[in-house]
């Protein structure tokens, strides 16, 4: 296990409920023993992926202290947030950056986007001068494939959405983080924009080590960029491990559904999903503590899914499925059935 002077920032068994209070007793685990570790040492790009309610945003929202866990921490360098003293805080919040899904509502529309820009050399004392704070942000735009003379002096309204999005990037990429939180960036723009936002991303791991939490929904673009994913079902980690593993031989029966929701490249090739899921049975339990979250939708659902919650499994070298079907026992009753082989 790594020291943690080696980790930017960890995720223990963090876990996130919303309600359960007087005015709002409706209980909903948000997130649920979530844990995951950025090494400053191996820049990565992981994808956090799931259907709408899944969990995502919250899980961002906790990585960014936008939020506070119910449960487990959320450490900086080995120092858990809420302990965070004013020098490492603001440590933190130039190491770790976010972009967000709709480039338009981060900006003030009375303000120029040349303000994104002069508020954070300001705030953060970038520039000894305006003649280095000018350059700093050129070379900022230009990483994005952004000409200054072309977007800056102008109103937000008054550029593309993928001009606003690569301004954002521009922006986090001028305080040199270490992590960007990349909360579906790519969702409201078109195609073309989209493979190039990727681009960028891919981009600023390699040539300047940064890492990417990727939130998104498109299994597709994750597959496309990340280094690993974990699949989220109800605040629930369904899968996880590398993206070619999860996603080329998806094992949880949901990912399997994500998977086959995809269509493919190939006009001649018949667009078939790999499993047919019902909606949720409408007996399973309410209550997210009992079970398996994704037992009244499984095609494979067994007893003992209802009663107990599915610990992760391995599967393969560092992918794990949160799925009784991967039981060692029946594992190995499987392998023998097939003759050797299990998929």
């Amino acid at each position: 296990m790594k020291a943690h002077g080696d980790l930017l920032l960890e995720l223990d068994h963090v876990g996130k409920v919303f309600g359960g209070e007087l005015l709002n007793q409706r209980r909903t685990v948000a997130v649920a023993d979530f844990s995951l570790a950025v090494d400053v040492g191996r820049p990565t790009i992981t994808a956090i992926a799931g259907e709408s309610g899944s969990g995502k945003t919250t899980l961002a929202n906790l990585v960014l202290d936008f939020a506070a866990p119910t449960w487990g921490e959320v450490r900086y360098k080995g120092t858990p947030l809420p302990r965070l003293d004013r020098r490492q805080r603001r440590d933190y919040r130039r190491e770790v950056q976010a972009v967000f899904q709709d480039p338009y509502e981060v900006y003030n529309p009375f303000y120029k986007v040349d303000f994104v820009f002069d508020s954070v050399l300001k705030s953060f004392h970038l520039a000894r001068d305006a003649s280095e704070g000018r350059r700093l942000v050129q070379e900022a735009m230009e990483v994005v494939g952004l000409r200054p003379g072309e977007v800056l002096g102008k109103y937000p309204h008054q550029l593309s959405g993928g001009q606003r999005q690569r301004i954002m990037i521009a922006r986090a990429f001028l305080l040199k983080p270490r992590l960007i939180v990349a909360d579906e960036p790519v969702s409201m723009v078109d195609a073309s924009l989209r493979a190039m936002i990727l681009k960028i991303m891919v981009r600023l791991k390699q040539e300047f080590g940064i890492s990417f939490l990727y939130i998104t929904h498109d299994l597709s673009t994750a597959y496309q960029i990340s280094d690993d994913i974990h699949v989220l079902y109800r605040g629930e980690v369904a899968e996880r491990g590398p993206v070619t593993s999860v996603i080329g031989h998806p094992r949880h029966p949901y990912t399997q559904m994500l998977v086959g929701s995809i269509p493919s490249p190939d006009p001649k090739r018949k667009w078939e999903g790999r499993l047919e899921l019902k909606l949720d049975d409408p007996g399973t339990t309410a209550d997210q503590s009992v079970g398996c979250p994704f037992a009244g939708r499984c095609p494979h659902v067994m007893d003992i899914c209802r009663r107990e919650k599915p610990p992760s499994y391995p599967v393969e070298d560092g992918h794990v499925a949160a799925c009784f079907l991967y039981q060692p026992e029946r594992v190995i009753a499987a392998s023998r059935a097939s003759g050797g082989t299990v998929v």
